[in-house]
């Protein structure tokens, strides 16, 4: 790893705590209310498609998921829904928002070998409000110098990021969950990525082409990213 890294970023969800498992437990539940209409994985397909014809409207996060549910109601229903489902709809939605956060293995362990030696920031996607309740439940942000909660991750996004944190981009570091969102515009703008999988990504976010780059690692688990740091 380049001896020169003094800035280090981590993505949020299902890098430092747990965050799919519950989007697709919200969407099972979802499909399951709206199977008199449509087989479920129709319903989940609807779904997909309004979330990805929207996104560029609501961006990442619960609230516009919930907003994509309510029209996927609307839409299957033919407008017929009754406010019962509405009302169920929203509340599968508020329930997704008040998960307990949990984080993964590795974290709290990881961020305190790194305190000190490296400036640690959170570079994430998703609600404002949302992405600041669980960094507040979390008992994570004293490890942090900067948090960023970004309303995307194009290279454009990074190199504010950088501008902001007056860091040059061959001595960023990014760690994350998803190739698609935290390792391919990094490593575009010149910077260093390790990627860490989930066993479980937002279709979303897959990418399925192996890479291969100097500036590219894959690891195992966070923990693993400090044999490849100076400490």
């Amino acid at each position: 790893m380049n001896n020169r890294i003094t800035t280090i970023a981590f993505d949020a969800d299902d890098t430092l705590w747990i965050n799919e498992p519950y989007f697709q437990a919200a969407e099972k539940e979802f499909c399951v209310l709206l199977e008199d209409s449509l087989p479920q994985h129709s319903v989940s397909q609807e779904l997909f498609a309004t979330e990805m014809q929207n996104i560029h409207l609501y961006g990442y996060g619960v609230k516009g998921f919930m907003l994509c549910m309510i029209e996927t109601v609307s839409r299957v229903s033919g407008g017929a829904a009754s406010m019962k489902l509405i009302n169920r709809t929203i509340e599968i939605g508020q329930e997704l928002l008040q998960k307990p956060i949990e984080l993964l293995d590795g974290v709290t362990e990881t961020l305190e070998a790194l305190k000190g030696k490296y400036r640690l920031v959170v570079a994430t996607k998703g609600d404002l409000l949302d992405q600041e309740r669980k960094l507040k439940n979390s008992g994570l942000e004293k490890y942090f110098h900067h948090i960023e909660i970004m309303s995307n991750k194009k290279e454009s996004d990074y190199l504010k990021l950088l501008k902001h944190l007056d860091c040059k981009p061959e001595h960023f570091l990014m760690l994350g969950n998803s190739i698609q969102s935290d390792i391919l515009p990094v490593l575009e703008i010149g910077g260093f990525a390790a990627h860490i999988p989930y066993y479980v990504t937002w279709s979303h976010e897959q990418h399925e082409d192996r890479l291969e780059h100097d500036h590219f690692m894959e690891l195992s688990s966070i923990d693993k990213i400090r044999t490849h740091l100076i400490l």
